[in-house]
């Protein structure tokens, strides 16, 4: 039994300690994904880099979880980069990867800065797919599926990182 127990907990122990960095895979990325794919026989053109630098819409969210096991094992995104449950990333159909967008709920108010590194939703009428962090982190996880703004912040990594202009914002005096 004692043998058992300490197997158990090694393979465990390791998981965590194993998800505890990043994925190398997003750290060794270079450039952009924007190539044109196709899911459930739908054709996607990713926006290209400078259209996305100005991108920002209204529209539905839902949240997905990409792992197994209650989150002891990773799932992967369109970049491979391995996401646990806990993870703030998003997927997005026409954006290039990576990019980050702030997401802001129209129903809480408030706002996060997310990572999108996957494809999704495939389904009509939504926006943008959260992980179920991110919801949570929104105040929305509980909601289903709920209206948001997003807004890109910046596309790419590393070298290849470039930031979206400054937005004009109104002000009341």
């Amino acid at each position: 039994m004692k043998l058992v127990y300490v197997t158990l907990l090694t393979i465990l122990g390791g998981q965590f300690l194993t998800s505890c960095s990043s994925s190398p895979k997003s750290k060794d990325y270079r450039g952009y994904k924007n190539q044109p794919y196709t899911v459930g026989g739908y054709r996607y053109c990713p926006m290209s880099v400078e259209e996305a630098l100005t991108y920002s819409c209204t529209g539905i969210a839902s949240h997905y979880n990409e792992t197994a096991m209650w989150g002891l094992w990773s799932g992967e995104t369109a970049l491979g980069e391995n996401v646990r449950s806990w993870h703030v990333h998003a997927a997005h159909k026409t954006l290039p990867l990576p990019c980050e967008v702030r997401v802001t709920s129209l129903k809480t108010g408030k706002n996060i800065l997310v990572r999108v590194n996957d494809r999704g939703p495939f389904v009509k009428n939504r926006l943008i797919d959260l992980s179920e962090e991110t919801a949570d982190r929104l105040g929305i996880k509980h909601h289903g599926l709920s209206k948001v703004y997003i807004e890109v912040v910046s596309v790419g990594d590393g070298k290849w990182k470039r930031y979206a202009p400054p937005r004009a914002t109104l002000c009341s005096n």
